[in-house]
């Protein structure tokens, strides 16, 4: 009986990537869940600090924004220096250093320190997500990445789920040792983010020959199947800055990334407040209810992942849900029982977390390499704007209306927004993807557009 070369090859292949998903997919989560943990705990804080310190709504909405403007500056020099001196090390550094500084956020005594130490935070944690990103392109296959992404996006949809109750529940320790609970809060997880870069440093391996739970046949299936059909093989920016950042459907790319982490961000950074407009009371309760959000967000980075290995056009998904956001937040305005809107914003929130592995899905087909480093970084810092823009707008609507709530305008607009520009990411990809035809991705071209 003859044996299939392909089909020997295609078993290898898969049972290999299972035990990534498995090994390697965990470390890289428990990072970013720690690093989600930390950029979003002030939104439980926010009472908090308006009562002990004196922080305004307009001042919170500033200072929970500010992390993304030097979060975003520094993210694409970030993820060079990470290309040069590789993922474990990097991811270990901005781990340690943004812990620190989490932990560090309990000495806020006012607007100006606020401002100081989020700016600062967004400086240490620069990099990260764009770095976890580029690892992803390293170990799986074009046709396993959206799937990789979507484990990945389940860090911060946890978060969403455990984070609001694990920090009410800190904050239940008020008065302890004389400090705040919001003090308490910032402290532990802080530390415990710094256990985790220790962990990193040691168990993270960079490439699949790292890895010493892998085979070499293993390891040797996984990077030629992650490196099949890349044209990328530019080792400088220096002469490729168009190549890295001005390709047409990267810029889309990023302006659709943008207006959804204005919706994203303005909402999870406001989801406390919201629930305890609708007289839900204790912190505990506040971040249970909250948590309503990160289940409707697992959902998403599960279910879509899903269904677009059964639909062939990425983009016109995207639009979908897209579409399914806009009229959800409307939904959510013109509803006014307090159940139903708790429901919307999970349900919004299904489709806003759904759509992020299918952008990176998008670019990752499409670049590889240094290329790869930098395009990856230059979507997340657009997309960083916009978890600037979204809580800073929040605070200003609400400032205007008194009501928390009223920030899902913003969501409204972003929606409406990112609809309009689904058709011109379309058509860049269709121009991407002839302008390279020559050399096309043999596991890319099942997740291209046709």
């Amino acid at each position: 009986m003859s044996v299939n070369p392909r089909a020997v090859a295609d078993a290898l292949h898969a049972s290999a990537t299972r035990k990534v998903m498995f090994r390697l997919l965990p470390i890289m989560c428990a990072a970013y869940f720690m690093a989600y943990i930390d950029r979003t705990n002030v939104a439980l804080a926010k009472t908090a600090l308006q009562a002990d310190v004196g922080i305004s709504v307009t001042a919170f909405g500033l200072g929970a924004g500010i992390f993304f403007i030097s979060y975003a500056f520094l993210e694409v020099p970030s993820n060079l220096i990470m290309h040069r001196v590789g993922p474990r090390r990097w991811i270990a550094r901005i781990a340690l250093t943004w812990g620190a500084l989490s932990a560090a956020m309990m000495f806020v005594q006012g607007d100006l320190s606020f401002y100081l130490l989020r700016f600062l935070l967004g400086i240490a944690e620069a990099g990260l997500y764009p770095a976890l990103m580029y690892m992803v392109t390293m170990w799986f296959s074009q046709k396993n990445r959206a799937t990789a992404v979507g484990f990945i996006y389940l860090a911060p949809t946890i978060a969403l789920v455990v984070g609001g109750p694990i920090g009410g529940a800190l904050m239940e320790l008020d008065g302890l040792g004389g400090l705040h609970g919001w003090q308490w809060m910032f402290l532990v997880e802080g530390v415990v983010t710094m256990l985790v870069g220790v962990v990193v440093f040691f168990r993270l391996p960079e490439v699949p020959a790292d890895a010493k739970w892998l085979t070499a046949e293993e390891a040797e299936s996984l990077s030629a199947a992650a490196s099949a059909g890349r044209t990328d093989h530019e080792t400088r920016i220096r002469g490729n800055v168009k190549k890295a950042f001005g390709r047409p459907f990267i810029v889309i790319v990023a302006l659709i990334y943008l207006f959804n982490q204005i919706t994203n961000v303005g909402i999870v950074f406001n989801i406390p407040s919201i629930v305890e407009d609708l007289d839900v009371r204790g912190s505990f309760l506040i971040g249970l209810v909250s948590g309503s959000a990160g289940i409707g967000a697992t959902v998403g980075v599960l279910l879509v992942p899903y269904v677009h290995r059964r639909f062939r056009n990425e983009t016109q998904l995207i639009g979908i849900l897209a579409a399914a956001t806009l009229t959800s937040s409307v939904a959510f305005v013109l509803v006014s029982d307090p159940v139903g809107k708790v429901v919307l914003i999970a349900v919004s929130m299904v489709f806003v977390f759904g759509t992020l592995p299918l952008f990176w899905s998008v670019a990752m087909a499409r670049m590889s390499g240094l290329m790869a480093a930098a395009g990856l970084a230059f979507i997340n810092t657009v997309g960083l704007i916009g978890g600037f823009i979204g809580p800073y707008a929040f605070g200003l609507v609400e400032n205007v209306t008194g009501d928390p709530g009223s920030g899902f305008l913003v969501v409204i607009v972003s929606s409406i927004i990112g609809v309009a520009l689904v058709p011109l990411l379309g058509r860049a990809v269709r121009n991407e993807d002839r302008a390279t035809s020559s050399t096309p991705a043999p596991e890319a071209s099942s997740a291209r557009n046709h």
